[in-house]
C-alpha cells in the first residue's frame, strides 16, 4: 500500500461540494470560545457534506485567521449563519420540523451507540460551550439528548472531538 497524494483523492473543488446533495444534518455551535474548536467543526462539516452550520452567542465567525488555521478553507464550503440567541434557531427548526438532538450529559440521555436514526428525519446537533455545555434552554426543547459513552476517568470530551464522534455516528446511521 502507498500514501494517496492529494491529487489521488478525488475531492469535490468548492462549487462541487456547494451543488452536492448535503447530508439532512444541521451543526448548531453556542457559546464556543475555541477558534480552533470552531474551525474544526468547519472541517468536520465539509468532510461530511453536512447541510448548514449555525454560530450563537459568543462563537466566532469567519473570516478569521485563527478559524482559519484549523478550517482549512471549509469556511468557504460549508453554509453558514449567525444568529446571537441560540432559542431563535431552536424555534425557527421546530418550525421546520428538523428533530432538535442535544450533546449533553444530562438524566435521561440517549447513549450515542443506542441511538437510532429516523428515516427521513433532518437533526440539528447542538453543541454548547467548552466548560457549560449546552443551555438548560435548548435541553429543555430538545427531542433528543444523546451522551457520548466513556469507560476512563474524565468526564468529558474535547467539544470537536464530540462533535466529530457524533456525526460521523448519524452520518453513517443515516447512509445505512
Amino acid at each position: 500500500m502507498k500514501k494517496l497524494i492529494l491529487d489521488e483523492l478525488n475531492r469535490k473543488n468548492i462549487e462541487e461540494f456547494k451543488q452536492a446533495e448535503k447530508t439532512p444534518i444541521i451543526v448548531v455551535l453556542d457559546d464556543i470560545r475555541s477558534l480552533h474548536n470552531i474551525g474544526s467543526f468547519f472541517r468536520t462539516c465539509d468532510a461530511f457534506l453536512i447541510e448548514k452550520i449555525y454560530l450563537c452567542g459568543i462563537t466566532a465567525t469567519p473570516p478569521n485567521k485563527e478559524i482559519h488555521k484549523t478550517a482549512l478553507g471549509a469556511t468557504d464550503t460549508v453554509e453558514w449563519e449567525y444568529v446571537k440567541e441560540v432559542m431563535q434557531v431552536v424555534d425557527r427548526l421546530k418550525k421546520e420540523n428538523v428533530k432538535i438532538l442535544s450533546v449533553e450529559q444530562v438524566e435521561g440521555s440517549v447513549m450515542l451507540n443506542n441511538f437510532s436514526v429516523e428515516s427521513n428525519v433532518k437533526y440539528a446537533l447542538f453543541f454548547g460551550n467548552e466548560v457549560k455545555g449546552v443551555n438548560q434552554q435548548v435541553i429543555d426543547r430538545s427531542d433528543v439528548v444523546v451522551e457520548i459513552p466513556q469507560l476512563g476517568t474524565k468526564h468529558s470530551l474535547n467539544v470537536s472531538v464530540s462533535g466529530g464522534i457524533v456525526i460521523w455516528d448519524i452520518f453513517q446511521k443515516m447512509k445505512k
